[in-house]
């Protein structure tokens, strides 16, 4: 067991030392991938050291590697190596964090890292609480159940929710496993900014309440995926707050931007949502599995989803020892909660402040570099340290200059220097970068721009 350990560390040690030395991009067809993995399950075992080498060889690198200082695209997730080991030590013991009974050193570490999430977002922590999720996705569904429960009780076949059309498809998904139906979600216009319409949003609400319909709860964004937009918080919560209805905050990309002042800044509101989403597995530089769901009263997640069977029956304890099982979805739950921990008290949470801050620096140094060169055009600016452009050298009509980008990040794909996709803003193709990893460089970037710029001039020529 020692050896087999030791073997794994020293390859992840490897991985991150490798990883800017390292091509992002792996790309493989099914068929590529069946000749190399599809197989009948042995009913002889293999020795183990031949099985991880076969993983190392065949899965590990046939990955994209998403926390390399080159991924642009989507919203990277650059971990750390102490949340590496303590996800090891969290699935090695195994640990069940659903309930007290069994395991109140985990269940503290959640309730005290929830805390500290809570004091970040400025939600009351007598009050207030959360939990650990498996992502943003889960969060946001936990966080509408409870809204349509507390909203609807049984029925809920006249209730409405209402969310920009530049909301995190999670949220819709969400909405239909609920069982909602598609008349029931109301997608608002967005202004120049991206963010949600106030106006149209207010006239929505009062168009439904007039047609005898219930308005229960509006999800606002802070930091959409397309473009790190930020909806406009306060107002929105006004909105609310006049209409008495729930009010979600997905700011699963976002949330960590509280972090820094500037970041803070562009969040005023958060602290009045009655739930809001986070992913530290995005900002806060956690490996895969981790989301968060914050409310703002820790009863709401109760009443929705506890459910007391004969067989839980000696685990209820005491009101101050929380069983998770009573606040979400799952029953059995790992131990999402210590990786976070033994990072955040390792580190200090200076280190992550330094961290956030230094991604909206790059993102300006970014823009700045794109307004100041020939032929590149900025499409929305930086927000939340994402960013979209375009290379537009004049004289291209619309479907053009989208067959243009749309070629600069195939060859970008082709080349496998660098994962950078394309988004579309106004149905125009763009090219989207997410600048959040502590490892990337400006040069990085460059690195990218420059070659864009010559499959650029090699389409052109071509055209």
């Amino acid at each position: 067991m020692r050896q087999y350990g030791y073997r794994i560390v020293d390859e992840l040690v490897g991985h991150f030392v490798r990883l800017p030395r390292t091509r992002p991009i792996s790309s493989a067809t099914r068929k590529e991938m069946d000749r190399l993995l599809a197989e009948e399950a042995p009913e002889e075992g293999t020795d183990p050291e031949k099985v991880l080498d076969f993983v190392l060889e065949r899965v590990l690198k046939n990955s994209d590697l998403l926390t390399h200082p080159k991924s642009f695209s989507f919203v990277p997730s650059p971990s750390n190596f102490v949340s590496v080991m303590a996800d090891t030590l969290a699935t090695g013991f195994n640990v069940f964090s659903g309930g007290w009974f069994l395991s109140p050193g985990s269940s503290e570490i959640e309730i005290v890292t929830i805390n500290w999430m809570l004091k970040l977002f400025g939600f009351p922590v007598q009050e207030g609480g959360g939990l650990f999720t498996s992502g943003g996705s889960m969060a946001n569904l936990m966080a509408l159940t409870a809204a349509r429960h507390l909203k609807c009780g049984e029925d809920f076949s006249k209730a409405m929710v209402y969310m920009s059309h530049q909301a995190h498809s999670s949220n819709l998904r969400a909405m239909r496993v609920l069982g909602f139906k598609k008349a029931q979600v109301r997608l608002v216009s967005v202004d120049e900014n991206f963010a949600v319409d106030l106006s149209e949003l207010s006239s929505m609400i009062e168009e439904d309440k007039r047609h005898g319909l219930h308005p229960i709860c509006v999800l606002a964004t802070a930091g959409t995926t397309n473009s790190g937009a930020v909806d406009p918080l306060d107002e929105v919560a006004k909105i609310c707050q006049k209409e008495k209805v729930w009010f979600h905050v997905d700011a699963a990309y976002g949330g960590a931007a509280m972090l820094c002042k500037c970041g803070k800044e562009r969040l005023i509101g958060i602290e009045k949502a009655d739930s809001i989403t986070v992913d530290p597995h995005k900002w806060f530089f956690q490996p895969y599995e981790i989301g968060c769901l914050l409310v703002r009263n820790q009863d709401s997640l109760f009443s929705t989803f506890s459910e007391h069977p004969e067989y839980l029956r000696d685990m209820k304890g005491s009101l101050e020892e929380i069983n998770f099982f009573d606040y979400g979805i799952q029953l059995t739950r790992s131990f999402r909660a210590l990786k976070f921990y033994m990072s955040i008290k390792t580190f200090g949470l200076a280190s992550f402040r330094e961290a956030v801050k230094r991604a909206f620096d790059l993102a300006d140094e970014v823009q700045k570099w794109l307004e100041d060169r020939s032929g590149w055009e900025v499409m929305s600016k930086a927000s939340l340290a994402v960013i979209c452009f375009r290379y537009n050298p004049g004289g291209l009509d619309s479907e053009k200059l989208n067959a243009m980008n749309q070629f600069i990040s195939d060859e970008m794909t082709r080349s496998k220097q660098a994962i950078l996709v394309t988004t579309l803003l106004w149905n125009q193709v763009v090219l989207r970068m997410c600048l959040i990893n502590p490892r990337t460089k400006f040069t990085d970037v460059q690195d990218v721009l420059l070659f864009c710029e010559k499959k650029a001039q090699e389409y052109l020529r071509s055209t």
